[in-house]
């Protein structure tokens, strides 16, 4: 086995000089808006098996969605919705080979805030 010194070797470049890209940012909250997702379809999932299951569930779980922090709760996974959709579309979109440039893909990022943000709005006022 070679003689190597590991005690004095450098650390990896990755943990000095790396600076989170926009496109990297968007990438992780595609990922954390599907779990937010998945939370969402759990508290809907709880409800419908609260209405099945008996009146006192039913009310629990609904006077919990229907009060403010519900409507908080639902409108933040709203946002995720469609922020996640955004994004597994605009992997589509790289699919195809389409938007791999580097400034073409930041600004796709800055529209996916900024369409989820206004679709989750237009819900909001539409229900």
């Amino acid at each position: 086995m070679a003689d190597v010194n590991r005690g004095n070797r450098p650390l990896s470049p990755h943990l000095t000089v790396y600076r989170p890209q926009l496109t990297s940012m968007s990438s992780i909250m595609v990922r954390i808006t599907g779990v937010a997702a998945f939370g969402a379809a759990f508290l809907v999932a709880w409800w419908l098996l609260a209405a099945a299951a008996s009146p006192s569930a039913f009310a629990f779980i609904d006077g919990l969605l229907r009060s403010w922090f519900g409507d908080l709760v639902m409108l933040g996974a709203t946002w995720a919705i469609y922020y996640h959709m955004l994004g597994r579309l605009r992997h589509v979109i790289w699919d195809f080979g389409y938007c791999l440039e580097v400034k073409v893909s930041e600004n796709l990022a800055i529209c996916m805030f900024i369409a989820a943000t206004a679709l989750t709005i237009v819900t909001a006022v539409a229900v």
